[in-house]
């Protein structure tokens, strides 16, 4: 019998987290602070995040970061996750490719956000705060960070984009389970929130606007730290526990990915299992090709512009360098939610200027197209996220079915899709459709 899931004893867990930014030639730009325009210093986001994860997110110089022991043991309640070789899509494609992936969706919350979420909680925790904010688009952040908080006797209050809130009532519910605050988004609850509404009273909201009712909050309120989901760079370093198992696990299978791909909204389950794959790109010439698979609704590594801009709408946060279709850009209303963000994370934004990744983005009548291809094939419904990279992962794989070549591809399902019944209902009934971006308007959200 051929073997399909590899996992990794939990002995063999990593006990590090990889920083890429150590090996990279050309690291990120700064942050800067949109007042003066000179350099974040980490002591300069302590008001906001704890200190370590402030520390973490300017670490330029030191290539790996010890995990905390009690966020080790934590992982252990469901990592190693499998490392699953795709037999049945393979089949249903008719490809020679081998096709592995990375199987996420088995943490206690569904999803690859739990990776970091442990982690900022702990750091919160240790640092005494009692409360957190943050923000959610399709819910699969605000219920790991809810789930963590609950973990680390820590209040949690969570900003949830309208629309996702109205399409995804299961996830708010799972959140209010854990004891988290939900509120939609744009709300009447921050200043960021009335003023948008006034604007605009039938804004269906962005994660962009989440996060800045999510950051007033959290400065608003005693001992309160704000958290994040993705998008900033310590947040892709404690996903990289995906990759660093998979290297491990690959190992097993004798195999070494000639493509690693992965959905991409801010960057944080992409640089997960694409950094640790990566480093042997940079320092060994491995000519492992990197593949980023966002919405064409939303399409800031295909289309955008790299330029500093604010991580949010109101404009609370550092200025970022990134790849960007600016900070008050609307994205359709999609239901990929955890990808309808504005711009890419410092770290991917730099990689992809270098040429060390590439991206490709995909309409979402292909993506759901793809997903239930996956899950008559192998048994998941994916999260509608995920779909963005089986979708990728299938365009290569038709590729070397027309080559003859039997590459090997990795792509990491992020999330499965039990919760999110309510957009295949809406794809199998043909309710969905397709959403794209005129030149014209791209360059207007960033004039604006």
């Amino acid at each position: 019998m051929k073997q399909k899931r590899f996992f990794l004893s939990e002995a063999e867990l990593p006990t590090q987290w990889y920083n890429i930014q150590a090996d990279m030639v050309n690291k990120p730009m700064p942050l800067l602070n949109p007042a003066t325009r000179q350099p974040i210093k980490p002591e300069d986001l302590y008001p906001l995040f704890a200190e370590e994860l402030s520390r973490q997110e300017l670490n330029q110089t030191d290539r790996w970061i010890d995990i905390p022991e009690k966020v080790r043991e934590m992982y252990t309640y469901y990592r190693s996750t499998p490392l699953v070789r795709a037999y049945g899509l393979e089949k249903a494609i008719g490809t020679p490719a081998h096709i592995y992936f990375k199987n996420e969706s088995v943490s206690p919350v569904g999803s690859h956000k739990l990776n970091s979420a442990l982690a900022q909680a702990y750091y919160c925790k240790q640092e005494g705060v009692t409360n957190v904010t943050t923000e959610t688009g399709a819910g699969q952040w605000g219920t790991a960070l809810a789930y963590a908080a609950r973990l680390f006797g820590l209040e949690a209050a969570v900003f949830q984009v309208k629309i996702s809130y109205e399409q995804k009532p299961y996830r708010r519910s799972i959140m209010q389970v854990f004891g988290a605050q939900v509120i939609p988004s744009p709300s009447m609850t921050t200043r960021a929130g009335k003023d948008i509404l006034t604007r605009d009273p039938n804004h269906q909201g962005s994660l962009g606007t989440a996060i800045s009712e999510a950051v007033e909050l959290a400065q608003m309120t005693p001992n309160c730290k704000y958290t994040l989901g993705s998008v900033l760079s310590h947040v892709s370093l404690h996903q990289t526990v995906i990759g660093l198992e998979a290297e491990k696990q690959m190992e097993m299978a004798g195999e070494y990915p000639d493509m690693v791909i992965a959905c991409f909204g801010g960057g944080s389950n992409f640089g997960g299992i694409s950094f640790p794959f990566m480093r042997h790109k940079i320092l060994e010439g491995k000519k492992t090709r990197f593949i980023a698979a966002e919405p064409a609704s939303c399409p800031k590594l295909t289309k955008g512009k790299f330029e500093y801009d604010f991580g949010d709408e109101t404009g609370y946060t550092p200025l970022l360098p990134m790849f960007t279709l600016g900070h008050k850009f609307r994205p359709a209303n999609i239901h990929a939610g955890g990808l309808r963000y504005h711009g890419a994370g410092v770290i991917v934004s730099q990689l992809l200027k270098d040429g060390l990744m590439e991206a490709v983005d995909i309409n979402q009548l292909e993506s759901f197209k793809a997903g239930c291809l996956f899950a008559k094939a192998e048994g998941i419904i994916p999260a509608p996220e995920s779909c963005h990279a089986i979708a990728a992962t299938i365009r290569e794989a038709v590729k070397c079915k027309e080559a003859g070549e039997s590459k090997v591809i990795l792509f990491n399902l992020s999330g499965h899709g039990l919760v999110d019944m309510t957009s295949y209902d809406q794809y199998l009934a043909g309710n969905l459709v397709n959403y794209s971006l005129s030149d014209e308007e791209i360059a207007r959200n960033l004039t604006e």
